[in-house]
């Protein structure tokens, strides 16, 4: 059901606790600007939504939005408008994308917010519930190290949206950011959430996506005085979406004339989540052969360095704990003490231990970026899919406990990044509900 947004009403609790908020004082650190966003007509929130670009392959796309004019992903992935045999990466693809956001625009399905706003968007998956700021964050401060990266980015990839971003002249999807949570930023959230939303919208897959504006004026100046209090910002999803709008935003600036620091390409579109609000999920291997050995031959190599034994639970309860499904069954392992430094924000995560006491030395995964021998299954698909690839001809799966956020957050701050597939968020934001002109 969508609904159409009704003032809070502002109640004299609320006054006191800004006036105490009021009175904290801290250096700037993290900016969150306004913006006037394009959004759906509130009857067309439903059909305009999509999923992200990279969550959904062509074929998939093309699907999902036959018969949909108004899908968004005719504008994250438009090469669906195309000829199957165009290439992806053509100058036909970054056109058609550009001419599909400016017809939904003059179309009238994505309408103009009169003036600048910040948004709340919640997301409820099944009992989980997050909720985060829409506004624009600052090009510089990735630039400086302030909006902090744990992954490295692929150039093709890279390259890619930086194409989309800059020949549609917007940040047309959201980049997944977050901050070590605030209590007091938290409760202005709650308020806005008291309100009627602009859209209350559940998507195909069950996930319920809500939007409500912070048309409170103090409300919106007191969220942006906080967030000048909050130290760092850190990409959690979104890298390459993230590194394609600041790429973006510096060739402008190298166009400029003059320069303030306050053009619209200095900034970008985000989501910024509290870390205790979001969800990572176990992100998981299949490995195709067991590097000649026998089952049994391997069984013994593992136990070198793991305590392995025969498990009714595929899912391991605890971190340096892991599942493994070889020949039908499935078997604990457990790390030994002493195998891995604990301490090390990299190499103690337990993508890393797995990575360095059993996939490099026994099974020959030495770069699992570029081996074709290992695939990767998101948590989302469940542990009957790594049954399932193991059953249908790969030698062994193994599950992994998921890597929480404060372990991200510990390697973004020690300036290192994470090994390849380390996280999967769920639930993945909805494209099209909010977009933002460059130009704007």
């Amino acid at each position: 059901m969508l609904n159409v947004w009704r003032a809070v009403p502002y109640k004299a609790e609320k006054r006191i606790a800004l006036d105490s908020m009021r009175s904290e004082q801290g250096d700037l650190m993290s900016r969150i600007k306004p913006f006037r966003a394009y959004r759906p007509r509130p009857e067309l929130a439903g059909r305009v939504a999509s999923f992200p670009y990279d969550v959904i392959n062509s074929q998939e796309a093309r699907e999902l939005a036959k018969g949909n004019p108004y899908s968004f992903l005719h504008v994250g992935k438009p090469e669906i408008d195309l000829d199957p045999s165009v290439p992806l990466y053509s100058d036909d693809v970054y056109a058609k994308g550009s001419e599909n956001l400016r017809r939904l625009i003059a179309e009238g399905v994505l309408i103009h917010e009169e003036r600048p706003c910040l948004y709340v968007y919640q997301q409820k998956m099944g009992d989980h519930v997050q909720a985060g700021i829409v506004g624009l964050c600052s090009v510089k401060e990735y630039e400086d190290g302030l909006i902090k990266k744990h992954e490295f980015t692929r150039k093709d990839k890279e390259d890619d949206r930086t194409r989309h971003v800059s020949e549609q002249n917007a940040n047309a999807e959201p980049v997944f950011l977050t901050y070590r949570s605030r209590g007091d930023i938290d409760q202005i959230v709650n308020w806005v959430r008291a309100g009627e939303p602009l859209y209350d919208v559940v998507t195909e897959d069950g996930i319920g996506h809500t939007i409500w504006r912070v048309d409170n004026e103090e409300w919106r100046q007191h969220l942006e005085t906080l967030f000048r209090q909050v130290p760092a910002l850190y990409v959690a999803d979104g890298h390459h979406r993230t590194a394609a709008a600041v790429r973006t935003g510096q060739a402008l600036r190298a166009k400029s004339r003059t320069h303030t620091g306050e053009e619209p390409f200095e900034s970008f579109m985000a989501v910024v989540f509290p870390h205790d609000q979001l969800q990572i999920m176990d992100y998981n291997r299949v490995v195709k052969d067991l590097n000649s050995l026998t089952p049994e031959a391997f069984l013994a190599k593992a136990g070198e360095k793991f305590d392995v034994v025969p498990s009714s639970s595929p899912k391991p309860g605890a971190t340096a704990h892991f599942g493994m499904y070889l020949g039908g069954r499935w078997y604990a392992l457990t790390a030994k003490p002493g195998t891995y430094p604990a301490s090390d924000p990299v190499k103690g995560l337990d993508v890393s231990i797995l990575q360095d006491n059993l996939l490099a030395p026994v099974l020959g995964i030495a770069d699992p970026r570029t081996d074709k021998r290992i695939d990767f299954v998101g948590g989302i698909r469940g542990t009957k899919e790594l049954e399932r690839r193991v059953n249908e001809g790969w030698a062994v799966a193994f599950s992994l406990f998921p890597t929480s956020l404060v372990q991200l957050m510990a390697v973004a701050d020690s300036g290192q990044v994470m090994p390849p597939k380390s996280t999967w968020f769920e639930p993945k934001l909805r494209s099209g509900l909010l977009v933002r002109l460059i130009e704007d």
